[in-house]
């Protein structure tokens, strides 16, 4: 029964996930194209006739490079769309995980000081698991709590218990990982995206090669300042969002060592068998 329920609970969880980055995704390209549409895009476009006008006055004019410009095109906008997308999904693994640790602060057996576990004993302090909310029994301690104690009534050996225990938070290890595929995609994509841009780029400035032999070499440098300026974005993106992976990784890793030691500490040594 309590099996059950923690899967039951487990896949709530992950639907609500889901519809999380559902709605994330399709706030996010609604802002970003907003964005672009009212601001970045009119900027750029009235910083290019700027420069136009002054190279027009003064031949020896070097337009200074300006953010709207750099980000100016479509491949930047994805770019943008992705990495703010990847990092709204990791916030809400970031709170999520906070949501667990808090755990660790509650004294979920209600041990009296002195006092030891018996294996007669678990299922009575399992059933105080059990009456948890159904949103913190799908937490990592509570469920790694329950499988140690349903072993030591089971088995009457705290050997076992250690073994569940770990095993539990093995599981939880991979769980975690196989959850930030999504990022990884992210940050395996943007780059991508950015050399889609390089190539779009010199494939625009060849076109322009004809011009740039009779002098005129604007089209040539429009083309280039495309695939430059998408590179550019996107490994600064990319970068960021390694960054910010590695961190939840961290701090995933942690979370996850810190329920097992606090396990071992506060419940495995606290066994006894008589």
């Amino acid at each position: 029964h309590l099996t059950y329920r923690s899967q039951r609970t487990m896949k709530e969880f992950k639907i609500s996930e889901f519809m999380f980055e559902v709605f994330s995704l399709i706030v996010i390209v609604i802002i970003v194209q907003g964005f672009y549409a009212t601001v970045v895009r009119p900027q750029a476009a009235a910083v290019a006739a700027s420069d136009a006008a002054q190279m027009a006055k003064d031949p020896n004019y070097a337009p200074a490079r300006n953010f709207y410009i750099i980000i100016k095109d479509y491949e930047q906008e994805v770019c943008f769309m992705l990495a703010l997308w990847s990092v709204a999904i990791m916030g809400y693994k970031g709170f999520a995980l906070r949501r667990g640790q808090r755990l660790l602060g509650a004294d979920l057996l209600r041990l009296p000081e002195g006092m030891k576990i018996l294996p007669e004993d678990s299922r009575d302090y399992a059933r105080q698991v059990e009456a948890l909310p159904d949103d913190l029994r799908g937490e990592l301690l509570p469920r790694a709590l329950m499988s140690g104690l349903h072993r030591f009534g089971a088995t009457r050996n705290i050997q076992d218990v250690s073994s569940a225990i770990h095993d539990t938070c093995e599981l939880e290890f991979g769980r975690l990982d196989a959850e930030l595929a999504m990022v990884r995609y992210v940050a395996w994509a943007i780059p991508a995206i950015g050399f889609i841009g390089t190539v779009r780029g010199i494939g625009e400035a060849l076109q322009q090669a004809h011009k740039a032999v009779e002098g005129d070499v604007s089209g040539v440098v429009a083309g280039l300042g495309i695939a430059f300026n998408s590179t550019l974005v996107a490994l600064g993106l990319s970068i960021l969002v390694m960054f910010m992976l590695h961190q939840i990784q961290l701090r995933q890793e942690r979370a996850v060592l810190d329920t097992e030691a606090f396990l071992d500490q506060h419940v495995v040594r606290q066994m006894m068998v008589r």
